[in-house]
């Protein structure tokens, strides 16, 4: 699959109008958690789209850092601790909020260390071929770690919940992740992110099953 700007474009304007629906649809003040993904989405997608552009266009290079310090702070920072954290406030299971308790404990810690390292590590972005590889100087030692915590964090509370809709969330986003490994292994960051982005979509189908209410 050809990725380029119009793609991360493309993707960011698709999200930003599902994620505009799916916080409307939200009736529940603690569903909008959940909700933006997203909308959130949208803006990781526009920005690595920007991405594209400074890194294609010599006069647009003064927004190569910050769109890339951007990008991964959405991907590295971000969804490691949102993910749980949205499901858990979905979760009505006793039995089930403690593990994801747990799981959000394990994503914050995640996205301060990947923070940390974001902001005290080289990184750069170029495009090789038709993706964007990030380049990432993070301790060795700790990457492998950090990437196990990091996939147990986002992907196995949709697994963990007690809505339906949401297994199959888990499910697609696993299998990307898969496919990204095995394909696009040097370019995981950006082609998992728009896989994942793609597939948040579904976000709006699952809160059919959500309160319709503040109710307790």
């Amino acid at each position: 699959m050809c990725f380029s700007a119009n793609a991360s474009f493309g993707a960011g304007i698709v999200l930003s109008a599902i994620g505009v629906a799916s916080i409307k649809k939200a009736k529940k003040r603690s569903i909008v958690f959940f909700a933006s993904i997203p909308l959130i989405f949208a803006i990781q997608q526009i920005t690595e789209g920007i991405l594209w552009l400074a890194l294609s266009n010599p006069e647009l290079c003064e927004l190569r850092w910050p769109t890339t310090y951007i990008f991964l702070f959405f991907a590295q920072a971000v969804w490691p601790f949102w993910v749980p954290f949205s499901i858990l406030t979905l979760e009505k299971e006793q039995s089930r909020k403690k593990i994801d308790w747990l799981l959000m404990i394990v994503g914050a810690v995640v996205s301060f260390y990947l923070t940390y390292c974001l902001f005290s590590f080289n990184v750069d972005a170029k495009i090789v071929g038709m993706h964007i590889s990030y380049e990432q100087d993070y301790p060795a030692w700790l990457s492998r770690f950090s990437s196990l915590l990091y996939i147990i964090a986002t992907i196995l509370p949709p697994f963990l919940s007690s809505l339906k809709k949401m297994w199959s969330l888990g499910t697609a986003i696993f299998i990307s992740y898969v496919i990204t490994t095995i394909f696009y292994n040097d370019y995981i960051v950006s082609v998992w992110c728009f896989f994942a982005s793609i597939i948040s979509i579904a976000v709006y189908t699952i809160l059919d099953e959500t309160p319709n209410s503040d109710e307790k």
